[in-house]
């Protein structure tokens, strides 16, 4: 990918797919460079087929113009359980290329067990789908979120933790199933993101732009069992990450590919001002990268 303008790391946000025809034209204005199309347990009842879903990104791609891309499509439901959502990833799969998405994004899902016994049922769903993805030379990529479960007593997700992510890759080994990573839901579980993200960034192939701000003060005083937050998921530019030491560690391995702010979260920055919080994180994230493209002199 060219590093001119940046675009060796695009930054961009979310949008929902279904709607994204009238949403897109609404925030691409705003200097939004990619786009990830998310879908909560399945897809849209108009865009439910491999041939609705190439439909749909024709359209999308009209209306983006050129200005950003689609570099991800996302279902984030529980297919361990939900035949609907596991058949949904693999009509996600093969259509994800139609957008021109390099990868598909979601939830691992689980079973009512340890998270180390769910890990036959995962390789049980996901072995077919990591082949299907190779055959269609896209990712797949495991949002790391607890969903508020824990190693006992998972809910939808049990990528939630670096132990679980080698149990996950040992089940199915391929270079074609990896992470959707965050420094979010890393620091819900009071891990530092950027020694993780030297770690595993051989297995991050997209990234989501989201923050938080631990609450130190309270942890210290009421623990962790304190039935209260202690920590809130943050836009970035308004969290604890350092962002431009992020993407420095980023560009230092040689990483490419987007970071898409997941909005939507932030306790101040929501409701009529969450797009302002959006796009000022969008141009925080931006100055992270470095500012704006200086071309070297000849």
């Amino acid at each position: 990918m060219p590093r001119t303008y940046h675009q060796d790391i695009r930054i961009g946000t979310l949008a929902k797919m279904p709607g994204c025809l009238d949403y897109l034209p609404q925030i691409l204005p705003h200097g939004f460079e990619s786009f990830q199309l998310t879908n909560w347990a399945a897809l849209p009842d108009d865009a439910n087929t491999v041939d609705g879903l190439k439909e749909l990104a024709a359209k999308t791609k009209d209306v983006l113009g050129g200005k950003a891309i689609i570099d991800s499509v996302g279902i984030y439901g529980n297919p361990l359980t939900d035949q609907t959502t596991a058949d949904h990833w693999a009509i996600l799969i093969e259509a994800a290329p139609a957008f021109g998405a390099t990868t598909v994004c979601g939830f691992t899902g689980c079973i009512e067990a340890p998270v180390d016994e769910n890990i036959d049922r995962f390789k049980e769903i996901f072995a077919p789908l990591t082949k299907l993805a190779e055959d269609n030379g896209v990712k797949i990529a495991f949002e790391n979120c607890d969903m508020g479960g824990t190693w006992e007593k998972p809910n939808w997700n049990i990528a939630h933790s670096p132990r679980a992510w080698e149990m996950m890759f040992n089940a199915v080994d391929s270079d074609y199933i990896g992470l959707e990573w965050e420094p979010c839901h890393q620091m819900v579980s009071l891990i530092d993101p950027l020694p993780q993200l030297r770690k595993w960034i051989g297995k991050i192939y997209h990234i989501h732009g989201k923050d938080a701000s631990i609450n130190w003060d309270k942890l210290k005083t009421d623990g962790l069992r304190c039935g209260e937050w202690f920590v809130h998921h943050r836009t970035p530019g308004f969290g604890d990450t350092n962002w431009t030491d992020l993407i420095s560690i980023l560009r230092h391995r040689g990483w490419t590919g987007c970071i898409d702010i997941e909005g939507w979260h932030d306790p101040v920055y929501r409701d009529d001002l969450e797009m302002t919080g959006q796009v000022y994180s969008l141009n925080y994230l931006k100055q992270c990268r470095g500012g704006d493209f200086i071309p070297n002199p000849k």
